[in-house]
């Protein structure tokens, strides 16, 4: 099959690295929910060899990133594993870290609160949630560049579009993590780092 590629995913996956090795930097396990291509799966496992980096995603991408990170040599790369954020229970086992880049734009509203009951069942205690992409402030976009992107999102998928810090965050809360640090990052995106304490 032909591999997956995102361009997106090659500029941006080395300053998420950057943030990721201090976020992860004390974790053992973490879920990827959303690879898509798996190009920061395999580049992720790659930089950070301490770490097992689980990749998942809908059925409908997972053969694309079973191909691209086939030919990893590491021993750090778990198979991909489907996985529906809408489903009830996700089958993967406990972890103390989850990442997801450019998902939560594309989801439902649903689909996105239904994204952070499964982080509730599956993030250990103590256990890191990094989610990148484009957020909105006070209800104003962060830039022109983004404004047009959610008309875009918005035009293609009604339920979709670029998502308040402000909600998301109150979600992230009602499970016990709380906002480590909101990390500016190129493109008018951010890397949003919460850590839980139960």
């Amino acid at each position: 099959m032909t591999m997956p590629f995102s361009q997106a995913c090659e500029n941006n996956k080395q300053p998420i690295l950057e943030v990721l090795k201090t976020a992860f930097s004390n974790l053992d396990t973490v879920l990827e929910v959303g690879s898509g291509t798996g190009q920061h799966a395999v580049y992720m496992a790659e930089h950070l060899p301490h770490l097992v980096w689980q990749p998942s995603d809908q059925a409908l991408y997972l053969e694309g990133v079973k191909a691209r990170c086939h030919d990893y040599a590491g021993g750090n790369l778990n198979v991909p594993v489907e996985l529906d954020v809408t489903q009830p229970l996700w089958r993967v086992d406990a972890v103390d870290g989850i990442f997801t880049a450019n998902t939560l734009h594309i989801m439902s509203w649903m689909m996105v609160e239904d994204f952070f009951k499964g982080v509730g069942r599956t993030l250990s205690a103590q256990g890191k949630l990094c989610v990148y992409g484009p957020f909105n402030y006070n209800g104003q976009f962060t830039s022109e560049s983004n404004q047009v992107f959610d008309g875009y999102l918005r035009q293609r998928n009604p339920d979709s579009g670029i998502r308040d810090f402000e909600v998301i965050n109150q979600l992230a809360e009602n499970l016990g993590l709380y906002l480590v640090t909101d990390h500016e990052m190129p493109a008018n995106n951010r890397l949003l780092e919460w850590e839980r304490r139960l």
